[in-house]
């Protein structure tokens, strides 16, 4: 969780960076701003607003860090904070050097340095990286001699920011502890922001762990299941049941714990073993076999755990347990097959 209840801004640069496809170039500023604090304030909510997230990420490059351009020029920041300009020109030419897809837009780059964030429980300083591509109309009212009037200006909203990252001092070793929001983890446009920009890479924490077990039992369930035995979709929905059940009332993953628990026959847990390596191969990652679990991590992916089971396009059974309690049968005489639900009392 990132707290800002101290958080300051020292100090910041705007530049304005176009589409290097379109050469539309860069307009670069010729000093940094200081604002006082009710700007200051303002933008300290603008910039921090969409990061709501605890999962972080790295700076990384395949060959050596050292050749993460970004990494190097907040490097040079941290060690000297007098040097902002300076490297804010050189994240702004960085940036547009990667500017090349034609959906990415002009916009307005901030390279701001925070003093005193609270991350992971420690009081750090950080460089923000944001960038603003939308705009939005306002109107405004002025008074005169009549009474009053309207005019419309052009504007940035302080509910959207278009992209941006948090670089916390901390664990530089690993590339920094990364933010993004969440609106930049999935979005295709954005990619150029995180892999061609930043190149950032997921943390490797708890959060991340949980996640990548959560994934791959889903998948295991959905796919190699049904190749593997002859099971039903109650049978698929019962063993996701069973698997957010062991992550919300376990506080340590143990892979052998949870296949005997969760799996519980033996031909099951070999299929499941089998898997696990498969998805490392797939998905080019490697799935611990004893972690802490996240509980942000569990909530986060509480969509996979949902068992439903959709019928032709008239209903949806949600299955949260009890799976003795459902039964599926088909009729002759309809020619249709049937559930049959049992209940104590309806609510």
């Amino acid at each position: 969780m990132i707290l800002t209840d101290s958080t300051n801004i020292d100090a910041l640069a705007i530049h304005k960076v176009g589409n290097k496809g379109a050469e539309e170039g860069i307009r670069l500023s010729n000093s940094l701003i200081h604002p006082d604090d009710s700007i200051s304030q303002l933008l300290i909510t603008y910039f921090f607003s969409q990061f709501k997230t605890n999962e972080y990420f790295n700076l990384h490059h395949e060959t050596d860090l050292q050749m993460n351009e970004v990494y190097n020029y907040v490097s040079t920041v941290f060690e000297d904070p007098d040097l902002l300009y300076d490297q804010s020109v050189n994240i702004a030419e960085h940036l547009y050097n990667q500017s090349l897809h034609p959906k990415v837009k002009s916009g307005e780059l901030y390279v701001v340095y925070f003093q005193d964030c609270m991350v992971e429980g420690e009081c750090v300083d950080a460089i923000g990286i944001f960038k603003s591509e939308s705009r939005e109309t306002y109107l405004k009212i002025y008074t005169n001699d009549n009474g009053f009037e309207i005019r419309s200006d052009d504007g940035i909203s302080l509910k959207k920011l278009d992209k941006g990252c948090l670089i916390f001092n901390i664990e530089k070793e690993n590339g920094y502890l990364v933010a993004i929001p969440d609106n930049l983890k999935k979005s295709s446009e954005a990619r150029f922001w995180n892999d061609d920009f930043l190149r950032i890479i997921e943390r490797t924490d708890s959060f991340f762990h949980t996640k990548n077990v959560i994934n791959m039992c889903k998948s295991y369930v959905e796919e190699r299941m049904p190749e593997d035995f002859q099971i039903t979709r109650i049978d698929q929905a019962d063993i996701m049941n069973k698997t957010a059940k062991f992550f919300k009332e376990n506080d340590t993953f143990d892979m052998q714990d949870f296949s005997q628990e969760v799996m519980e026959q033996p031909e099951l847990m070999n299929s499941f073993k089998a898997f696990s390596k498969h998805y490392e191969r797939e998905n080019k990652t490697a799935l611990q076999d004893v972690f802490e679990i996240s509980d942000n991590a569990v909530k986060k992916q509480s969509r996979v755990f949902k068992s439903v089971i959709k019928l032709d396009k008239n209903f949806h059974i949600y299955v949260h347990g009890k799976r003795d309690n459902i039964v599926k049968g088909y009729d002759e005489e309809s020619r249709m097959h049937y559930y049959q639900i049992f209940f104590n009392e309806e609510t």
